[in-house]
Formats: structure tokens, sequence, C-alpha cells
């Protein structure tokens, strides 16, 4: 399954904090799929907030945000009404849908290398293709670049 631009967005049905979601109900609508590492982080924290203030300037587009991480659907309802998010988490505890989009990559902290998210975003267009990638994404200005390259579909 490939992650490339002008491919075909990888499916996927997920757990979120109102039901399930897929990938294939969204076609006809713009999709941001952002991968994050864990809830309630501080760099987590600042880029939900930062697509929670934009979210009025993501509907004009006709897009849908979603945000994914391996942490359980109780965590992601604790971590929407915390900070009052204003899109769906999708809970990928298994990691699977991680996989599909090549996401999962080797880090280190503390001198210990484990496996992790690397924080990512996915611009889906209409058609369900790949029309932009962003990887080991700097949250700072993150969403407004997105909403550049949105408004350009």
């Amino acid at each position: 399954m490939s992650t490339e631009v002008g491919k075909l967005a990888p499916s996927f049905t997920l757990e979120s904090d109102e039901g399930e979601i897929s990938l294939a109900e969204l076609k006809g609508k713009n999709v941001v799929l952002y991968f994050y590492p864990k809830d309630d982080t501080p760099g987590c924290t600042i880029e939900a907030q930062d697509f929670t203030k934009k979210i009025k300037e993501f509907e004009k587009l006709d897009c849908v945000v979603l945000g994914v991480s391996k942490d359980n659907v109780k965590s992601h309802c604790n971590f929407i009404s915390k900070y009052n998010l204003a899109f769906n988490l999708l809970s990928d505890v298994e990691g699977e849908v991680c996989k599909k989009y090549g996401v999962i990559k080797e880090k280190s902290m503390f001198g210990k290398k484990y496996f992790g998210i690397d924080r990512s975003t996915f611009l889906i267009d209409k058609m369900g293709k790949i029309a932009k990638v962003w990887t080991s994404v700097k949250v700072k200005g993150h969403v407004e670049e997105i909403l550049a390259s949105l408004a350009k579909l």
C-alpha cells in the first residue's frame, strides 16, 4: 500500500469518540488525516488546539480533520473534553492504520530506542487520493501550511 502523492489513500475504518469512521464514507470531501504520538502531551495538545482554532476554515474548504494515535477511545474522549477539541480523534490501538500509512518510526528518548508514531499529516482529496504528505512535522505553523495547500486543491 503506497502513501505517495497521487495514489489512492489506504482505506481504513477506526473507532472514534463518536463511533466508527471510515475513509470510504468521506469520499467527496477533502480529508486531513494527521497522526500524532500521544493524547495530552505538549506538542500533540498544541497541534490539536491549532486545528480546533482553524476548524471553520477547514470546513469552508469542505475538509474533515481527523487525528489518529494509538491511544484508546476513552483517552481520546478525555483529551477532547479537556481541551474542547472540535474534530474527531481515531483510535488505532493495534497500529494497523499507522503501518498502512508508514508513520511508525524508530525513535530515541533518554538513550532508549523504541518504535512510535512519527508526527505526519496526509491531505486526501475528494477523490480519495493523497494530495500532499508532511512527515516529521514541526507543530508551529503546520496548520496554516495545510490550509494553504488545501486552498490550492
